[in-house]
């Protein structure tokens, strides 16, 4: 008899990877390769949209009149979009997660993508401050995805390719920064910078950015038409919607997973409480990849802004296209490390120390902003500039090791194979926290160090630095093992 769900024990010391790893060596087990591509195109889009508007963003605040001309307030601005999107995404994240675990991972993922092209199209379509306020909001509200691929991730692999899986993610996930960046770069304001093909259009010259805008939100209407033929649902859905439905009630049959051993749950394995959730092993998983979250996420906003600031008040003073182009190269970098390098330096080095050492690599990431600068102030922008931001770029890619170690512990740490999504959901909503407080706090110390020229101009590199020396400290109390 199927044990209450309320009733359910969950040992704090049991792992939900613990019986696969305890178990006698095998081979590995081949990725489901038909199912995993999609999932894989899937993580295209959430990226590109993302990534898409960070080369314009600083020219666009210029362009709605929104700081009055005060080049200090452009990169504070910059920080409450990226913000906004993740403080409502914190709302909503796990309500998604957790309804994937009852109605399944499928129709949340429709759901999500149809909300990440319609905001899309808003904003490309946005003239005020407000507007975008509005699209950047329902892009975050609708977005349950992130949470859900995770999820799905972890139901199509075992023990023994778990490690091989999520090197190919960040793989897709590069693809789509390194898209985003570039088309945002050459496609914004297509009128000005390509008058023999866009300068008739008064629509283009009307809306500068919806063009760049509208590529991601076209992807992403792309991507739900194949997730709603093709996709298979990876969980086992506690309410079928179909059922629903009243003229699907005796047509429809619930379903079927993907077929694989590590998909199928007992018949006592259903929801957990939330209040399950509270475990030592959950809330360091979730704490590490909140982590790594926070210091990432500071950086890329700061980044661009950076590199759009003028050299005279503490940046490099790149145009638009050559802020899409090195965010594009960093994105390839990044896509072409992780499926090469990141599954053998975690069967070499371990979870643990791998992780330890990619946040490490932050720091001098970190530190090449203020170096960079001051070396353009003294001789220009010159080929030494060029190789410590080509430097800075290598160091970024080995940082986001610590994302696929930080998704393997927290896939581990799940309470039940039912619990998967609710886990994922909750991860996210502590990381949408950190998300939209990095962007912020970030941002705001760069303006601050630019109008009040505290610390020479650093204060915003030693609040980054503080932020690595606190996420280092939540590593040291991860697992050796998952």
């Amino acid at each position: 008899m199927s044990p209450d769900p309320t009733s359910q024990q969950v040992d704090e010391e049991t792992p939900l990877l613990q019986s696969e790893e305890n178990a006698p060596k095998t081979s590995q087990t081949p990725l489901p390769w038909r199912q995993f591509s999609m999932l894989l195109v899937l993580q295209i889009a959430e990226p590109m949209a993302a990534s898409v508007i960070s080369p314009f963003a600083p020219q666009l605040i210029r362009d709605i009149g929104i700081t009055h001309g005060d080049e200090a307030l452009v990169s504070f601005y910059v920080g409450l979009l990226h913000s906004l999107f993740f403080a409502t995404e914190a709302l909503t994240i796990f309500h998604w997660s957790r309804l994937s675990d009852y109605i399944g991972r499928k129709p949340v993922l429709l759901i999500g993508l149809f909300g990440l092209s319609l905001s899309m199209f808003c904003f490309g379509l946005s003239k005020t401050f407000w507007s975008l306020v509005i699209s950047r909001c329902l892009n975050g509200a609708l977005n349950g995805n992130i949470g859900v691929m995770k999820s799905m991730t972890a139901e199509m692999t075992d023990s023994t390719n778990l490690a091989r899986a999520w090197a190919f993610i960040p793989l897709a996930w590069s693809s789509g920064t390194t898209l985003g960046p570039l088309v945002g770069g050459v496609l914004a304001r297509p009128a000005d910078r390509f008058p023999n093909i866009f300068g008739g259009s008064e629509f283009l010259k009307k809306y500068p950015y919806f063009l760049p805008c509208a590529v991601p939100a076209t992807v992403s209407a792309l991507t739900w038409i194949v997730v709603f033929l093709y996709m298979k649902e990876t969980a086992t859905p506690q309410i079928n919607i179909s059922q629903l439905l009243p003229w699907k009630k005796r047509k429809t049959v619930p379903s079927p997973a993907l077929e694989s051993p590590q998909v199928s749950s007992s018949v006592g394995d259903m929801p957990v409480p939330i209040r399950a959730l509270f475990v030592r092993r959950v809330i360091i998983a979730t704490g590490s990849y909140a982590g790594v979250a926070l210091v990432d996420i500071a950086f890329r906003t700061v980044q661009p802004v950076f590199y759009a600031t003028p050299i005279s008040l503490g940046g490099l003073g790149f145009d638009t296209p050559t802020i899409g182009t090195v965010l594009a190269v960093q994105g390839i970098l990044n896509g072409i490390t992780q499926p090469l390098v990141f599954a053998r330096l975690h069967d070499v080095m371990g979870p643990k120390k791998l992780w330890i050492f990619a946040v490490t690599c932050s720091l001098p990431m970190i530190a090449l902003l203020p170096a960079s600068n001051t070396l353009a102030r003294s001789s220009g922008v010159v080929q030494s500039v060029w190789c410590l931001v080509a430097l800075q770029v290598a160091l970024g890619s080995c940082m986001n090791f610590a994302y696929g170690i930080s998704f393997m512990y927290i896939s581990a740490a799940s309470p039940n194979r039912a619990s998967v999504g609710a886990t994922n959901g909750f991860a996210q909503v502590i990381v949408s926290v950190m998300r939209a407080i990095g962007p912020a706090a970030a941002n705001s110390a760069f303006s601050i160090s630019i109008e009040k020229h505290y610390l020479g101009g650093n204060l915003v590199y030693c609040v980054m630095a503080g932020m690595v020396c606190m996420v280092m400290g939540i590593g040291f109390l991860l697992p050796r093992t998952m």
